[in-house]
């Protein structure tokens, strides 16, 4: 199954300090067909403008990635963690037992960054944190593996097994994918138009993949996104 769903059925909500689309449901939206694919359970898009950022506030049994495209957020949190989130980093907080954090873009130019929830193996979890920093060139004309609950030197651990690609591919260039059959995989374009085996999906479109062998990535131009593998 491929399921290219276009952007403008994302939900857009304008906060004034915050611009986003959530793909899946999410805070006052609600979409009873529209909760998840597999254990992802939100991709938000969000900006973030100037001076302005999400205050202190909790969360509890979940693996929150945070994936920076320009800008940067200040990051605190109750477990002791202030840090900077900068262009191309990756964040991961495993919220686990319960924690709290606060978000704010200090900088005189908006922030731009994808906030992605998965829900973890096993609840209980003591929440930890992880970040990395990222330069554009590791994901160029390859699948770049940046979060994985089995990680290499450069990836940001996950306490799921789920794994997070990012790609850069110029036009022409091809990527494969050999999926579990006991998983599903979702793909979101940041730019540029993609082919996914035989549909085609333009910028900040999704691609919903459940059940197929075989996941070839083509570039019909210059094109970035995101890949996610998760259990069903």
């Amino acid at each position: 199954m491929l399921q290219v769903i276009g952007k403008e059925k994302r939900h857009f909500s304008d906060m004034g300090w915050l611009k986003t689309h959530w793909l899946f449901s999410f805070s006052d939206y609600y979409d009873p067909a529209n909760v998840n694919h597999g254990s992802l359970r939100v991709f938000n898009d969000d900006i973030v403008q100037p001076h302005s950022g999400f205050a202190i506030h909790p969360h509890g049994e979940m693996e929150i990635v945070s994936i920076v495209l320009h800008g940067e957020m200040s990051h605190k949190d109750s477990m002791g963690n202030e840090m900077v989130i900068k262009k191309n980093d990756v964040q991961r907080m495993t919220a686990g037992t319960g924690l709290q954090h606060s978000e704010w873009n200090h900088a005189d130019g908006p922030v731009a960054f994808f906030q992605i929830w998965i829900l973890p193996d096993k609840k209980g979890l003591v929440p930890s944190y992880d970040q990395k920093t990222f330069s554009s060139s590791h994901w160029s004309n390859r699948l770049a593996l940046v979060a994985s609950s089995e990680p290499e030197q450069q990836a940001v651990e996950l306490n799921s097994e789920a794994s997070i690609f990012r790609a850069n591919l110029e036009q022409g260039r091809q990527v494969s994918y050999e999926p579990d059959s006991k998983r599903c995989q979702f793909l979101y374009l940041i730019d540029g138009q993609v082919q996914v085996n035989t549909i085609k999906a333009g910028e900040r479109d999704q691609v919903r993949i459940d059940g197929e062998p075989h996941i070839l990535i083509t570039a019909q131009q210059d094109s970035g996104f995101i890949l996610i593998d998760v259990p069903k």
